[in-house]
C-alpha cells in the first residue's frame, strides 16, 4: 500500500510523521493535531479520494431516503422533531403512503430505500415488519435500511427476520458528559452503543455516526467518537455539521464548521477505507458545493429525497434544509448532474460494502 507522509505539529518546535492512508496507528495527540488545523487538508482530501477509487472507483451509491414521520417521543435539545417542539405540524405515512414512494424509486432506478423517522411507538413492530416485508416481496433485488432509534433486541431482530438488512443509528457523541449536554435525562448513551453493538450482534450492515460543531464539543470528544467507531467497525458511518433549528434550545449556537466536517470525512475514508460514508443532506445545505465537495473528501453515498412533497418542510431536523421542495425526480436529476461535475458516476446498485 502506498504511504503519503505529512507533518503534524502538536507544538511549533514539534514535528512528527503522520502516515495518510495508514491511520490505523495514528495517536490520539496527532489525530487531535490533524483534525485541528487546515494546513494539511489538500494532501489529507486527496489521499481520502484515492482510497476511495481504489475501493470503489467513481462509483456513487443513491439511497431513497423515506422519511415518513416526524414524530419522535425524544426531547433532544438540537432537533426540530424533538417532542418538546409544539409548533411543528405532525404527520404519518400510511404503510401504502411509503409503499407509493418505493414505486416512485424504484421507477427512477433506486435499489435502496432508507425509511427514517423519529422515535415513534404508532410504529409498532407489527406495523413495521409489515412496511419491510412488502417492500422486500415487491422488490427483491432491493436493501432496506432502517433509521428509526432505539428499540428492544427483539424488536431489531424481528426486523432483520421481517427482511431489513441495514440500520442507521448515529450515537452523536461518544462522550458521556457531552451527551448529557445534548440530551435529557431519561437518554442513555449506554443504551445507544448496547442498541448499536445489538444490531451488529443481530447480523444487520449497521451504521453510526455523529454530529460535528455541536454546542460544547471538544477535539477531545471528536477523537473519542472515531475511538468508538473503531471499537464498533460499523459498515456505514453517517456524520454532519450541527446546523440550528430556530425551534430548540441550541437556537443561537453557531452552526458546526464545513471545513471541519469534510476533514474527518477524509480521515474516516482512511481509517475505515471500505465504510458507506454519505455526503449528507446537511452539508449540502450549509453549503451550496458541500455534497460535492464531501464526495471529494472520501464519500460515496447520496440520499435523495422520495418523500412526498407536501411533508417533507415538516421533516425539519434543523433550518434551510435543502430539498424540500423538490419532486423525487427533479431530486435525483440535479443531484446526478452534480455527481458527474465532481468527477463520479451514480450507479444502479444496492451498494454493499466491497471487502
Amino acid at each position: 500500500m502506498e504511504k503519503r507522509g505529512c507533518k503534524i505539529a502538536n507544538k511549533p518546535e514539534e514535528n512528527k510523521t503522520l502516515p495518510l492512508e495508514t491511520m490505523l496507528d495514528v495517536s490520539d495527540n496527532e489525530l487531535a493535531a490533524l483534525l485541528e488545523t487546515d494546513i494539511h487538508d489538500s494532501i489529507l482530501f486527496e489521499s481520502a479520494d484515492r482510497v476511495r477509487r481504489r475501493i470503489y472507483g467513481t462509483d456513487v451509491y443513491i439511497r431513497g431516503l423515506i422519511e415518513f414521520t416526524n414524530y419522535c417521543k425524544n426531547n433532544c435539545y438540537y432537533c426540530g422533531i424533538r417532542c418538546g417542539n409544539t409548533v411543528l405540524p405532525r404527520y404519518r405515512l400510511s404503510p401504502q403512503e411509503i409503499m407509493t414512494c418505493c414505486v416512485t424509486g424504484y421507477n427512477l432506478g433506486f435499489r435502496t430505500f432508507v425509511l427514517q423517522g423519529g422515535e415513534d411507538d404508532y410504529y409498532s413492530d407489527e406495523i413495521m415488519c409489515r412496511i419491510i416485508s412488502e417492500i422486500k416481496t415487491a422488490y427483491p433485488d432491493c436493501a432496506v435500511t432502517l433509521s428509526i432509534g432505539e428499540r428492544a433486541y427483539k424488536s431489531y431482530k424481528a426486523f432483520f427476520e421481517a427482511g431489513a438488512d441495514r440500520y442507521l443509528l448515529r450515537h452523536e457523541t461518544a462522550d458521556d458528559e457531552h451527551y448529557r449536554l445534548l440530551h435529557p435525562e431519561s437518554m442513555s448513551l449506554q443504551n445507544r452503543k448496547e442498541c448499536l453493538r445489538n444490531l451488529k450482534d443481530i447480523g444487520f450492515q449497521a451504521g453510526s455516526g455523529f454530529m460535528v460543531g455541536s454546542p460544547f464539543q471538544k477535539t477531545e470528544h471528536l477523537v473519542k467518537d472515531i475511538r468508538f467507531l473503531q471499537e464498533l467497525e460499523p459498515e456505514m458511518i453517517g456524520i454532519g455539521p450541527f446546523i440550528t433549528h430556530s425551534d430548540t434550545p441550541f437556537r443561537d449556537y453557531k452552526n458546526g464548521s464545513l471545513e471541519l466536517t469534510l476533514r474527518l470525512i477524509a480521515v474516516l475514508r482512511l481509517m475505515f477505507p471500505y465504510a458507506l460514508i454519505p455526503a449528507t443532506t446537511a452539508l449540502g445545505s450549509i453549503d451550496p458545493n458541500g455534497r460535492e465537495l464531501g464526495l471529494k473528501a472520501g464519500a460515496n453515498v447520496v440520499m435523495p429525497n422520495l418523500s412526498p412533497v407536501s411533508v417533507r418542510k415538516q421533516y425539519s431536523l434543523y433550518d434551510n434544509k435543502i430539498c424540500t421542495g423538490e419532486e423525487a425526480a427533479e431530486c435525483k436529476v440535479c443531484l446526478q448532474k452534480r455527481v458527474e461535475l465532481s468527477g463520479y458516476q451514480i450507479v444502479v446498485s444496492r451498494g454493499d460494502v466491497r471487502k
